[in-house]
């Protein structure tokens, strides 16, 4: 017996930024994506449809897996092309498959955001000894925090913030019930990204949790 299927995420990145491309090839198990190309990232419940899911994307045109996290509660997926239209096509194809719209997605809520400024030397020590594959912090520079729900639009918040401004990838964590940015910089440059990040999830569309 199948059950119902909730569509958690649904984000489509149109130019993935040289910070974003670069987090997302260090961590990502499939085919790497470079910047400039588009990207769908697509998060499921239960986690085990997200194979189905993925399988319909890559038969209906020419696209590329980049990841794909299977949690018993959540999955998501990743694709990537050079091509807009391709992975727009793809993920129509995945909605068409699930019987949605794009406004059936979960409206993401941000549960906390913080811009702390001149990080102590030992606060970016403990931010920096974590298990990543972004840049480290610095001792002085301006860290912004952000968690939100669900988790991959996470992806959609690091891509808008680094767009906007220059400021470094510190971690990016889409999978999960919860989803968190670190993002570090200076000061004003950081300002304007914490602000892009925020602009960006409170911009997405789609129906409330329970729903």
């Amino acid at each position: 017996m199948r059950e119902k299927i909730q569509l958690r995420t649904f984000v489509f990145l149109d130019n993935l930024q040289p910070q974003f491309a670069a987090y997302a090839a260090s961590v990502g198990n499939g085919f790497l994506p470079v910047e400039g190309e588009a990207a769908l990232y697509l998060e499921v419940s239960p986690g085990m449809e997200v194979h189905p899911l993925m399988d319909v994307a890559l038969k209906s045109v020419k696209v590329f897996p980049v990841e794909q996290e299977v949690e018993r509660r959540y999955g998501m997926l990743a694709l990537h092309s050079p091509s807009q239209a391709d992975v727009r096509q793809a993920g129509s194809a995945i909605l068409d498959s699930l019987g949605m719209k794009e406004a059936d997605r979960v409206k993401p809520k941000i549960l906390a955001s913080h811009l702390i400024r001149r990080v102590d030397d030992h606060q970016a020590m403990l931010i920096n000894r974590e298990d990543d594959r972004g840049m480290m912090v610095l001792a002085r520079q301006t860290l912004f925090v952000m968690e939100v729900c669900p988790a991959g639009y996470a992806v959609l918040a690091a891509n808008e913030a680094v767009k906007a401004a220059d400021v470094n990838i510190v971690r990016v964590r889409s999978t999960g019930a919860f989803g968190r940015v670190y993002l570090a910089g200076e000061e004003g440059e950081m300002m304007v990204a914490s602000q892009a990040a925020i602009e960006a999830i409170e911009a997405v569309n789609g129906k409330s949790e329970e729903e």
